[in-house]
């Protein structure tokens, strides 16, 4: 009985085979007159079939959809079928390069990248990094502009317009509006804001969600659940619902990653939430960015006299710099020597040398960096991938960046980010 289940199963096999052989013989006579519609159906079945010829018919299934595609469906049929070969285990990089040209030529750039995304993860291919690296940087400039602008904030950016602040998302869109004298950054589902004589906190939609008490006459950037007020002339920590800490000092930086820039007795070190020091008051300052953060991936750096010092960990490493801006949540630092503008590690080592006139940390694998008048983005590799075309530059975050244009500061977003924007 298995002698003849096994027979019939050959026999079986070799009739499917034959038949699907025939199959494609009959739409190669069809295409080769250019019949293309007829060879569709043919094509169809003879892929449905599962022998060693499968994926011919595949491929020259593909060859008649790309032939129809100005044909309504056809682009889905076509679409559908590299979808189909992408999910194989054992897939070559070349169907994803495919898929990825595809959707590159039809203004798909997005679909373009999650393809090559997954063919790098799935292949390691050499050739879809390199195509992958030379369209993730494609962006879009926003018609929305504004007189002044901060860094982004997560996925806020505290914006300007005719001498008063708001928040907007980071593509560019009002979030809160520009009405108040200052606002701090937006975190923890709210803003500190300063209207008159009044600082108190608003929600996402501008209601008013706690007042601060008398006396407050500055305030900081909020993060962490913290933020720096100014009580007559001490700066004191307070919570994001504006309660005081008992703590005071003559300046107090933002937090980030649970520590801030802080001053007393004339001198700078790095404290914790709860006050405690990181790093001792003893040095000449703390190197902070715009929003006033100076810790990220457990590095500071110090000011001694005219030079600036990397501390890891609590810990000085020895070699100065001129200048510096702390790291980002990611990738490496700006620093200067010599008059140019260089990039370091966590480890104090150079990474790419110093060639720019300026330069901004990384943030999102790419850092802002000035060539003569302008400003363009480099990528971990120290490559141009946007080219200096902006009167000043700010750091990536969510997909955005901050640019200044003759229109004042707009907002560009890369392809791969365009729809993820937004809280």
């Amino acid at each position: 009985m298995l002698l003849t289940l096994s027979w019939f199963a050959a026999i079986n096999t070799k009739s499917t085979t034959e038949k699907q052989l025939e199959l494609m013989r009959q739409a190669a006579v069809l295409t080769s007159y250019n019949i293309y519609i007829r060879a569709v159906p043919l094509l169809e079945e003879a892929a449905g079939y599962n022998t060693k010829y499968t994926v011919t018919a595949e491929n020259e299934l593909k060859l008649v959809y790309i032939a129809l595609l100005d044909n309504r469906g056809f682009p889905r049929k076509y679409t559908g079928l590299l979808e189909k070969q992408m999910s194989r285990r054992d897939v070559p990089a070349d169907i994803f390069a495919e898929a990825a040209d595809y959707y590159m030529k039809t203004s798909k750039t997005q679909d373009a990248l999650a393809v090559l995304r997954k063919g790098i993860e799935k292949t390691g291919s050499s050739e879809l990094v390199s195509m992958y690296e030379s369209s993730r940087y494609s962006y879009e400039l926003s018609r929305i502009s504004y007189e002044k602008v901060t860094a982004i904030y997560k996925s806020t950016v505290q914006v300007c317009n005719d001498g008063l602040w708001g928040i907007a998302k980071t593509d560019g869109t009002v979030m809160i509006p520009c009405e108040y004298e200052k606002v701090s950054t937006f975190s923890s589902n709210r803003a500190i804001v300063k209207k008159g004589d009044e600082v108190y906190a608003v929600d996402r939609n501008n209601n008013r969600i706690a007042v601060a008490g008398n006396g407050v006459r500055d305030f900081g950037n909020l993060a962490d659940n913290r933020i720096p007020l100014l009580i007559e002339n001490s700066w004191r920590r307070a919570s994001e619902e504006l309660e005081l800490g008992a703590s005071a000092f003559e300046e107090l930086g933002m937090y980030s990653g649970g520590y801030a820039a802080a001053k007393v007795n004339g001198k700078w070190g790095v404290v914790d939430k709860a006050s405690r020091w990181l790093i001792p008051a003893e040095y000449d300052g703390v190197v902070q960015d715009e929003l006033g953060r100076c810790y990220a991936r457990g590095t500071v750096f110090m000011r001694k006299g005219s030079s600036v010092y990397l501390f890891l960990g609590g810990k000085q490493i020895e070699e100065a710099f001129d200048d510096a801006l702390p790291f980002c949540d990611e990738g490496y630092a700006a620093v200067k020597r010599n008059g140019k503008w260089g990039f370091i590690d966590t480890d104090g080592h150079l990474k790419i040398q110093y060639i720019f006139d300026d330069a901004l940390s990384f943030g999102q694998h790419m850092a802002a960096v000035k060539t003569g008048d302008l400003w363009g983005y480099i990528n971990i590799n120290g490559f141009i991938v946007i080219d200096a075309l902006f009167y000043d530059a700010k750091s990536f975050s969510n997909g955005s960046a901050p640019v200044l244009t003759e229109r004042g500061w707009q907002f560009i977003t890369l392809i791969e980010y365009k729809q993820e924007v937004g809280l």
